[in-house]
């Protein structure tokens, strides 16, 4: 008796193994029909599949299969059993709708429709189903009607407010998605974020940009109606710095801080943000109004140094100064260390003033001795006291004191031994042994510094090894290649002009040896930093056109598509330039960059 019982359990489970298997192939097949748009053979499975299990997802691709069959009937027959048989009947008159749509029967459309408006529950969780329903069917205009009704329904006005946002996204339809969301930042400011993260992702799929402008015309008004909503001017802020106005951020920046009185900790965050994006002035200004308000506020020191920070970084990167800019920048630095005192900050703005006070204003020997004052501090940062010792050996080298660069870059590597700032002491050492024609001892340490895990020296160290094992003589004569390493110290001291005279002097001398490329593009480099656009796309024109097959010539291709791009106002021939790189070096780092920026000026809709 146990035996035969036994033997029908292990029959029913086999069956049951083998109904299961069944199933499982039909399901993969009935999808790969569907997927494959073969709805006639997708449905017959489809229908076996739901009237054996009766599952809803079965049921759904049934009915999708019978729609783009376009038997209407057969789907009309299907709906009107789920709705005898099911308690939550709305979403099937949705259905049914949708069908007597399809079949043009507008009004009986209309009818169910309406019938689930009318019928509609008072629970937020089906309002949400059901609405969603009609959003699938793009009955976009009865997902209106069912939040609204909700609303009502529930006695919350403020309900749905977002929902009835995403609604009005999907349709284009930006004011009404507007007016949705700062609705909701008028009941409480904690949605800031989350508006902002939404408005963000709905201004990617602007085609037209016309939401920001209407962004902006509605947040004016809702200002001016309601100036005690101070999220409204947070989100005219926000919106600024996402158009990179940010004169108009500023703005609205200090009239929020005055009327809400702060510390000026909005405008300290936007004066970072805007130097980051090279609008100096208006990071300057943002600095400025901190300062302003008195030493005894929390930012003021802050403000103090990060200010004098962008005046230099300001001078040193666009290179456009009169020597009184130099004069009251270099002032402006004395009294924010003195008014720091000695600390790690005041160390950070010396090596600065050293290199503004030796490298601009030539003046080495003040630089020495702001850097020695510098190094005195006690108790301060020791990677802090390296860079400073770093800059007091680069000051020496700007005065032809080798002797004592070479002896505190060597203590520098010492003390600094596998850290980067060890490094950058090895690389600077070697590089002035190239500079002064010790070409062998330069590229041994060079090819050490390869495998540095500072992925930036590793990258100059390789370069300039490069440089040198490719323009050294087979014997002891490496002339062209002193010239040009005395060019490159020429442009390490700022002595652009004399720079370009000796490489000038090796083009016409050598006009054959390996290196003339490489003095072409140095030219081409020295007249981009001088803003001398022309002069630039020239030299790097012939770079591309007579050394294709050279180290530098995707560098100097992606640097002339980018002049021509940014500065000479020729998009079309930035265009061909990317296109360029593109087709002819594959393995270029720049690829990513230079296709991203082609498709961009040829119009392409890019997140």
């Amino acid at each position: 008796m146990v035996k035969n019982f036994f033997f029908i359990i292990l029959f029913l489970l086999l069956g049951l193994l083998v109904y299961s298997q069944n199933s499982s192939s039909d399901t993969q097949l009935a999808y790969q029909y569907y997927r494959n748009n073969d709805f006639e053979k997708a449905s017959v499975l489809y229908k076996k599949l739901f009237e054996q299990s009766k599952s809803q997802v079965y049921y759904k691709y049934y009915v999708n299969c019978l729609i783009e069959l376009q038997d209407y009937p057969q789907a009309e027959k299907v709906i009107k059993q789920q709705l005898k048989k099911k308690r939550n009947k709305l979403p099937y008159y949705i259905e049914l709708g949708s069908v007597y749509k399809l079949e043009n029967k507008i009004s009986k459309a209309k009818d169910k429709f309406d019938y689930v408006v009318k019928k509609l529950p008072a629970s937020e969780s089906q309002i949400s189903i059901i609405a969603n329903k009609f959003i699938v069917k793009h009955q976009y205009a009865y997902a209106e009607k069912t939040y609204f009704k909700g609303k009502k329904l529930l006695k919350d006005k403020d309900l749905f407010n977002f929902e009835l946002a995403n609604l009005y996204y999907y349709q284009r339809n930006y004011s009404k998605m507007i007016e949705q969301y700062l609705d909701m930042l008028g009941v409480s400011e904690m949605y800031l974020q989350t508006v902002q993260n939404r408005l963000q992702s709905a201004v990617y799929g602007d085609v037209d940009n016309s939401l920001r402008g209407l962004l902006k015309s509605a947040l004016i008004k809702r200002i001016q109606k309601q100036p005690d909503k101070t999220v409204f001017n947070e989100l005219l802020i926000w919106l600024y710095i996402q158009e990179k106005d940010f004169e108009n951020a500023m703005v609205q920046a200090k009239a929020l801080d005055m009327r809400k009185k702060e510390n000026g900790e909005r405008l300290i965050a936007l004066a970072r943000l805007s130097n980051s994006n090279d609008k100096y002035d208006v990071a300057v200004s943002s600095y400025q109004y901190v300062i302003d308000k008195g030493v005894n506020f929390g930012y003021y020191f802050i403000a103090k140094k990060e200010q004098v920070e962008v005046l230099y970084k300001e001078v040193t990167k666009n290179n456009n100064f009169s020597h009184q800019d130099l004069l009251s920048l270099e002032n402006n630095f004395i009294n924010t260390i003195f008014l720091l005192g000695e600390n790690d900050e005041s160390i950070e703005l010396s090596i600065k003033l050293a290199h503004l006070q030796a490298f601009y204003l030539n003046e080495p020997e003040k630089a020495i001795k702001t850097l020695t004052n510098a190094l005195k501090i006690k108790r301060a940062d020791t990677r802090l006291l390296a860079k400073c010792k770093l800059e007091l050996a680069d000051v020496y080298l700007y005065s032809s004191d080798m002797w004592n660069a070479t002896l505190i870059y060597a203590q520098v590597e010492r003390s600094n031994r596998n850290n980067p700032i060890g490094y950058e002491a090895k690389f600077r050492k070697s590089r002035l042994a190239y500079y002064i024609g010790n070409f062998k001892w330069a590229q041994a340490q060079l090819d050490v510094l390869k495998a540095s895990t500072s992925k930036l020296i590793a990258n100059d160290a390789c370069q300039l090894s490069l440089l040198i094992n490719d323009n050294s003589a087979t014997d002891t004569i490496n002339t062209a290649l002193e010239m040009y390493a005395r060019a490159d110290l020429l442009v390490f001291r700022n002595k652009d002009s004399l720079a370009v005279l000796t490489l000038d002097s090796i083009l016409t001398q050598f006009p054959t040896n390996s290196i003339i490329d490489d003095a072409i593009y140095k030219k081409a480099f020295i007249y981009l930093n001088n803003k001398q656009y022309v002069k630039a796309a020239e030299n790097l024109k012939k770079v591309v056109d007579n050394y294709s097959y050279d180290v530098w010539a995707d560098h100097a291709l992606f640097m002339l598509a980018q002049i021509y791009d940014n500065h000479l106002n020729n998009k079309e021939k930035a265009q061909q330039l990317y296109k360029d790189i593109l087709v002819n070096y594959t393995g270029s780092i720049y690829v990513i960059q230079a296709r991203k920026r082609f498709r961009f000026l040829r119009g392409d809709l890019i997140e």
